[in-house]
């Protein structure tokens, strides 16, 4: 019997769209992947006729928010 690779999402927390450009957004989520604790992620996300379907995107731990973060906030032009 072949066993089939199930792949599975929730959203925990919806953070920010951070733009739309026609059915695509770009947004900052809190996601669990098959049923592990829920990590920052930043992707795209296409929406049509009901579905939505998940685009490319980048996965952080909390640490690598953290990261990420303070690495923006020293960017004095932003």
């Amino acid at each position: 019997m072949k066993e089939e690779n199930t792949f599975n999402y929730e959203v925990v927390e919806h953070i920010a769209t951070l733009s739309e450009n026609g059915s695509t957004t770009k947004e900052l989520n809190k996601v669990s992947y098959n049923g592990s604790a829920a990590k920052y992620d930043l992707r795209q996300w296409r929406h049509i006729d009901g579905e939505v379907r998940l685009l490319k995107g980048l996965t952080l731990t909390d640490e690598e928010a953290k990261a990420l973060k303070d690495a923006l906030n020293s960017i004095e032009d932003l």
